[in-house]
Parts: C-alpha cells; structure tokens; sequence
C-alpha cells in the first residue's frame, strides 16, 4: 500500500488536544524552508525547547518534533519567514484549535503589541496563512482567488464551506444526511459526513455493516450501530485517551494513527503514549525512505500543472468581478427605477431618527406597516441599528441603503462598488497575464533542459570547443530566474563578485545597517545628503564570517553606486564624492545636544575618500547563468550582461527612461518577448537612480 502523506481530520482532532499542551510556550524563532515547510522554535517553561513543524506541500503533516529530526537552519529568512518573526517573536502560544472537522488548524499567538492568528491549511494546495487581529492576511504561502473565498494579503481572510462534524452531529443529523444519499453505505460515510476512506470502512466495520449495503436497503439499525461506533471513537478523541500507532508493511512506514484500527489489523505496528511522537516517528522515516529515491531532474510537470491551477482560479475571480460589478450596478439602476419608494422610506427612517426614536421602534413600525400593506413598508426587509441601514426589496433583488443619505448618494455609492470592484478584476487580468508568462517560462526551460540534458552531440560538425551563445539572435532566450534575499534592496555585484545593496528609503538605511552591516563589510556612503546607505558585503549573510580583503576595485565602484543613487544625480549634478568606512565606525549615538533623523547616522573616525566620482550607471539584462534585469556602475554591469545602456543626469523623468530603456532593449533581443518577460519597464526602473536621466543607448 500507499504510504500516507496528509494528516486526516480524525488526526487533526487528535493532535490538538497534545498540542494544547503547549501552550504558554515562548516563540523564539520561525524558519521557512522550501516554500512549505515552517517551523516554530518554542520555548516551554516546563518542557524546555519545542519545535513544531508545519508542512502543506506534497506531504501535509503538524506536529512537535524531536529537536533530532529538525532539518539545520536555512540561510538568510524569506519575507514569509520575516513577517511571522516580526510578529511572533517573544509572544506566546495562547490556543490551538481545528476549524471545524476540516483539515485546518489555526495557531493564536498573544504579544502585548499585537495578536497574530497562524493557520494551516492540511488540504488542496496546502496554505499557511499569517492574520492579524482583525483577520486580514499580513502574508500567505499561497494566494487564493476563488468563487466561495480568498487568501491573499490585505483581504480578510474566508474560511472553507463549513463541514459537518460527524463526531459532534446528532442521530437525527447523521440519518438525514445518510438518506440523502444514493450510492452505498460507505461510499457515504466517506463523502456525506467527511470522513474519508479509511475511516469510513473502519466504521462499518466496528458496527459490523456490510460496506457496500446500498443505503436503500439500510434501516435504523445499521444507522444506529455505525453512529455509535463514531461516538465513542469521538468521545476517546476528546477525553484524550488516545493510544497511537505507526503502522508498517515491509518495514517500511505507512500510515500513523490516533487509536488502532482494526483496518490495519493485518500490518506490523509499533505503538506510542503520545501521538506527536508516533507522528514525528512517521514522517521522519518517510523523510528517509524519500530520500533515497531522490531524482535530480526538475520537476517541470508539477510547476506547469501548479501554474494552469493559479490561471484557472484567477479566471473564475474574474468571472466573480464580473457579476459582482453587474449586480451592484443592477442595484444601483433600482434605486432610481424606485426612486419614490427609495426617498419615502428613507425620508421615514430620518425623520423617526429625529424625533428620537429607536431602531426597533422603527422597525416594529414598518412591520406594522407591512401588516396593513402599505407598499413602502412591504419593501422594507429589516434595519440595522448597529451600521445605521436598511434592507429595500427592489425588483428582484435586495439592496442595503445607508439611512443617512437620500437615494442619490446611495445609488452613487453602488456605482462606484461597482467601479471598484471592476478595477479589481483589471489587477486580476494583469496578474492572469503574469501567470501566462510565468507558465510560458517554465515551458520555455523545460524545453532548455531537455535540449541540455537529451543527448551529448556537439553543436558544432567538426567537434571542436563551441563559442558563447549568441542571445541576442536566438529566436527563443530560456527563462531562469529565482528570488534573492536582497531584491528588495538596490543592489549589484562588483568586478571582483562582492554584493552591494543600498536602501532605497529611510526605513532601507535604518534596516541594512541594524540587521545585515557585519564586521568585515564596508559602509559607503556619498558626502551629498540624502544618499544610501551602501554596504559592500564581505560574504554572504548565510556564510560564516571570514577574513577578507574587498579590493579598491570593488570600494571604487561601491562609491560610483553611492554617489549615482544620491541627491546628486537629482541636482542633475555629473560627480560627487563619497567615503568608505568600517562597520564600528558608523553609529546611531549622536553628539551631545544634536539630532540624528530616521535613516541617518553618525561617522566617527577617518574616512576614505573618493573624490569627483561619475553620476553614471548601467542597465542591461543578464542572460547566464540566470535571466534578470542587473544596474549599477559600469565596469560592473557591462561585463555580466549581454547588452546594456548606460545613463547619466538629464532630463527624461524616471519612468519615461525607464520605458526608453526598454525599448532599445527589446529592439536588440531576437526574441522580444523575452525581454518582456524578464526586462519590462518597471523592473528597468528599479535600477534607475531617483530624478531626471539621459539615455545613451546607441
């Protein structure tokens, strides 16, 4: 059989009564692996560090982990990882619970300045979704655009259709939901009251009924036996009287329970106290038996399948918008088809308002009203008090109105409900169009890696060493690319392969040198106000630190970078100076007396001067060995790109050069859509220095 690798909901019921357990436990830090493993690195009072591991990829699985079985720290943090740290770190556990009988788990975390909700979502896709106190989504692993709910950052976030909990639901629940059905008893359990296969058959068989009886056939009896197998199974669950079990076939691990099945009765099995434990036992070893069979090839087939499923929701988002927009237009059409009807019960909610009246008097009044059949009051369907409406049958539909307002405010309101639900289908299309291309892209290196990994024949006939490939010919450029720590930041990478990055704002400057200026790095900075913060990194962050000497050639192109995205480029000035300074030089401590602003910082010490440095920079797009848009000084840029442009103080506004650029790139590419894919006009622009710029691309 199958090894198992998603947690059931009978495991989720189980495992959140352990897991209350911790709480109280102190978050010390949350790490991001792949794209769907989180970990939680608690600390308990009684039980001293806990790490609780949360996985929504191919295997979904919860659980507290031995510290043994935890994969090493990652590298630098991903911005998922950021923000649960920015919003978890010294807060406390404070409740686990499973959302419904779903496949859901939601994590409470209390911190005297903010309450942060984690939910795991063990189904579909798999999700981790991080929400603040009002249930909006800060930031999601996955984000979800569907007809019945959302997950996405700044929307409130919707939960699954609810589910009946079989466990929880009375006789009479369980034999409506069963009659309701036309297939066969198991068949049913299974899918009518959300149990799944396995659990379904275990049901029939602790109550002793055949699993295919046909539900035409099953009476009273056979209800009534399975509804009581189910509740005492529900009543272990609950009390915690579990007796866990990690089943195995050939040695090898394949499924772990809460309670032994008599399913699995012809399996070898191990058993457990603690279910956390018999789960981390599992997955650990499917970790390992994974392992073993470890493909290196890409697996294309499973991004490509991923990206048509994004396309696929945003489609039917955009068909939401659609009737969304067209129905808050229909109502707003109705309010002046019935403008008499709309201004007498609105004049009526205002007037009684006046005369100091209640909403419940009100409403009693239009009930009354309704009673007589009084036209006006017929259409009333109810008020709130509380958000100060009504609700007014016109034609076909219901439509709240703010009681506040006359009908033409009110119907203004629909229209723009209506405008702004439409500019939110146009963000959709857009982001349709991002997926198409991204989908075009993993095709596109599909394609590459089969060319470079079918078969070893030479390019060339006569067998010799081939030359570089000409990309700018090339009718069609594979699309490599991947995210970086620093993106975010205004960076580039100097002759000699140092990193630069630069903030692109106050808070930018602040953050570089509070978290990621190290020993061994240099601090540049232009002698201009209102420059960036420019940190020349002697290693990576991920990278243990090492003696390091940075050459002149990468200080003097650090200061060309320094002074290029300063206010001396915006003066329209063609030079300025900039300085180099060690880390222990630069501090947040002013003088006695002065002021340091946000973002600003106090040099003590000799500097190093880099006098009448160019106001130049260049922007190109490197090809290999991955596909991006790279800017900054010169000797670096033009060496690592296929084709730049060089820029320098002008007079063409940011965003004008930014287009300028990429359309002398775009006539240089064969394969124009490339450069669009890679190289369009606002990743161009995140390379340009502030202000007004000439473009020299001939």
């Amino acid at each position: 059989m199958d090894p198992k690798t998603e947690m059931t909901s009978v495991d989720l019921a189980a495992l959140v009564g352990e897991l209350s357990r911790y709480e109280g436990a102190k978050v010390d830090k949350v790490y991001l692996y792949g794209d769907d493993l989180v970990r939680f690195k608690l600390r308990d009072y009684d039980r001293g560090r806990v790490e609780l591991l949360v996985e929504t990829g191919d295997v979904k699985r919860c659980h507290v982990a031995d510290p043994a079985h935890v994969p090493d720290a990652p590298g630098r943090p991903p911005e998922f990882a950021k923000t649960l740290r920015s919003r978890l770190a010294g807060g406390e556990l404070a409740d686990v619970e499973q959302y419904e009988f779903d496949r859901i788990l939601s994590f409470d975390f209390d911190r005297p300045d903010a309450n942060t909700t984690v939910v795991a979502e063990l189904f579909g896709e798999g999700n981790v979704a991080v929400l603040d106190e009002t249930g909006e989504v800060q930031r999601s692993l996955e984000t979800v655009r569907l007809k019945s709910r959302t997950v996405a950052p700044g929307s409130r976030y919707e939960y699954p259709q609810s589910r009946i909990d079989p466990f929880e639901a009375r006789y009479e629940v369980f034999e409506a939901r069963m009659d309701e059905s036309d297939t066969d008893v198991v068949r049913t359990l299974a899918t009518q009251l959300n149990m799944g296969g396995l659990y379904a058959e275990e049901f029939c068989t602790r109550a002793g009924v055949e699993k295919t009886l046909a539900i035409a056939d099953a009476g009273e009896d056979q209800y009534r036996a399975i509804h009581d197998a189910i509740e005492r199974m529900g009543e272990r669950l609950r009390s915690g009287d579990l007796a866990p079990r990690v089943y195995l076939e050939d040695g090898e691990v394949v499924d772990v329970t809460p309670l032994p099945l008599e399913e699995r009765d012809g399996l070898e099995s191990e058993a457990f106290d603690d279910f956390n434990a018999a789960l981390d036992t599992y997955f650990h070893r499917l970790d390992l038996t994974e392992d073993e069979e470890v493909d290196d090839a890409p697996d294309f087939e499973a991004e490509i399948a991923k990206k048509r499923r994004i396309i696929d929701q945003q489609e039917g988002a955009i068909d939401d918008f659609d009737e969304r927009a067209q129905a808050e237009r229909e109502k707003a059409e109705a309010v002046y088809a019935h403008y008499d009807l709309v201004a007498g019960v609105l004049t009526t909610i205002q007037g009684a308002r006046e005369e100091g009246r209640s909403w419940e008097e009100i409403d009693e009044t239009f009930l009354e009203g309704a009673d007589r059949g009084i036209p006006a009051a017929e259409a009333v369907k109810g008020v709130d008090g509380a958000e100060g409406t009504v609700d007014v049958a016109l034609d076909d539909t219901v439509v709240t109105l703010d009681a506040k307002t006359g009908p033409e405010k009110n119907a203004d309101r629909l229209y723009q409900e209506a405008k702004r639900i439409e500019e939110k289908k146009e963000g959709a299309l857009a982001a349709i169009e991002n997926t198409r291309e991204e989908l075009e892209a993993v095709k596109q290196r599909k394609e590459a890696w089969k060319r470079d990994d079918g078969d070893d024949e030479a390019d060339d006939d006569d067998g010799e060493e081939h030359e570089a490939t000409d990309w700018l010919s090339r009718a069609s450029v594979p699309v490599r690319n991947r995210d970086h720590w620093y993106d975010r930041f205004r960076w580039f990478e100097t002759s000699d392969g140092f990193l630069v990055i630069g903030g692109r704002n106050a808070d930018q400057n602040e953050e570089l040198v509070k978290n990621y200026m190290e020993g061994r790095d240099l601090f540049c900075h232009a002698q201009a106000h209102g420059g960036p913060v420019t940190l020349i990194k002697a290693t990576d962050p991920s990278e243990a630190a090492r003696d390091v000497t940075i050459p002149e050639q990468s200080r003097r192109e650090a200061a060309q970078f320094a002074v290029s995205y300063s206010s001396v480029w915006k003066d329209g000035r063609g030079a300025g100076d900039a300085y180099v300074v060690t880390p222990d030089q630069v501090s947040k401590t002013p003088e006695s007396g002065e002021y340091i602003e946000k973002g600003g910082f106090v040099i003590r010490g000799e500097r190093d001067y880099y006098r009448d440095v160019a106001a130049e920079v260049a922007v190109g797009v490197q090809v290999e060995p991955e596909t991006r848009v790279i800017g900054g000084p010169p000797s670096a840029v033009e060496p690592r790109a296929e084709t730049t442009i060089r820029l320098t103080p002008g007079q063409f506004a940011q965003n004008d050069a930014a287009m300028k650029c990429y359309r002398l790139l775009k006539e240089r590419f064969a394969d124009q859509s490339f450069v669009r894919k890679v190289a369009s006009a606002d990743r161009v622009q995140e390379f340009l220095p502030p202000g007004e710029s000439d473009v020299h691309g001939d």
